[in-house]
């Protein structure tokens, strides 16, 4: 199982991270891994400066908006779950 955790305070809210969130629930449908992979939220993963964050497993990616998402989904996610 894998862990993913869309950080959702101030700084990544003013963002977009509920874009974010939504484009990754869109993905894990998409692709069939809503059971393998457990999607959450956090107030800070101390990245604020470098735009919406998210944590996988325990790797912190930031940066991501609505370009950048498929290939960091791609990479990270897919990736991660050797798919």
């Amino acid at each position: 199982m894998m862990n993913v955790c869309v950080c959702v305070g101030s700084s990544c809210h003013l963002k977009g991270s509920y874009n974010i969130i939504q484009l990754m629930k869109q993905h894990l449908e998409q692709h069939g891994l809503t059971d393998q992979v457990n999607l959450s939220a956090a107030f800070c993963l101390g990245r604020c400066e470098q735009g919406v964050s998210i944590k996988v497993d325990d790797e912190i990616v930031t940066g991501l908006n609505p370009d950048n998402f498929e290939q960091i989904f791609n990479e990270k996610i897919l990736g991660g779950l050797g798919k």
